[in-house]
């Protein structure tokens, strides 16, 4: 009874998180440049002379889908998208560089070009600073322009977004969203990256899957349930087998 008591309760467990992991995808389905988290189940046997015959289930998001998402065109000259592989360079609030396919940028208090939620842009030579009231283009470079009065036709370069295209199974999804290598160590510029202009990346959550697999975690769940209910019957019944007998 021990033993199917400790398989249900942990797989129970462990359903729930993963409920809570699909459910943050749902959540962020509409979010610029999302990235869905995957999940998935493993067995890890457990320790001590108790344990020797019983295996807990883990559930673990090892890594992200890094599917490309559907471009968007917002005619804003502030937005970019990455067409293909590759990422955005921001500043976390860590102090430490980290990465990002949400490519909604504006104008900071400053004048540093920031993202939607204010964290520096890092371009190729540092921080890029945005006249006030600017026409802004950004190039298929990833170079940031204005219109120049002195020069009309002519635009004139701020700088360029540095943009990198480390490889995905080194990279780690913090709390805040963002990407890190795993090592720690900045990734190196990549000219190869592409960037398409006045359009924004949308979430790669496929919603109906999402909402398809959160039933059928709902329905897994309440088998374990109905598990463990049926095992403490069993036990109930047992007991007064034995103590009648």
């Amino acid at each position: 009874m021990d033993r199917v008591v400790w398989v249900a309760m942990t797989g129970a467990k462990h359903l729930m998180h993963r409920q809570e992991v699909l459910a943050n995808n749902l959540a962020n389905a509409a979010t610029t440049g999302f990235r869905a988290d995957l999940e998935s189940m493993r067995a890890v046997p457990t320790t001590g002379p108790a344990g020797a015959t019983r295996t807990y289930a883990v559930e673990s998001t090892p890594a992200s889908d890094f599917t490309p998402g559907a471009i968007q065109r917002t005619g804003s000259g502030l937005d970019a998208a990455i067409d293909g592989p590759g990422f955005f360079v921001v500043t976390g609030l860590d102090g430490n560089e980290a990465y990002t396919r949400a490519g909604s940028f504006a104008r900071g208090p400053e004048g540093n070009l920031v993202t939607h939620s204010g964290l520096p842009v890092i371009g190729d030579g540092g921080p890029i600073t945005i006249p006030e009231n600017a026409a802004v283009e950004i190039g298929k470079d990833g170079t940031v322009s204005v219109a120049s009065p002195d020069t009309p036709g002519k635009p004139q370069a701020l700088g360029r977004l540095k943009l990198v295209n480390p490889d995905t199974k080194d990279l780690a999804k913090g709390a805040d969203g963002l990407f890190r290598t795993r090592s720690g160590d900045p990734a190196a510029s990549d000219e190869a990256v592409k960037v398409v202009g006045g359009a924004v990346e949308a979430s790669n959550v496929n919603v109906v899957d999402t909402l398809v697999g959160m039933i059928s975690l709902a329905r897994e769940y309440e088998m374990q349930m109905k598990l463990l209910q049926e095992t403490d019957q069993n036990d109930r019944q047992a007991s007064t087998k034995l103590l009648g007998a």
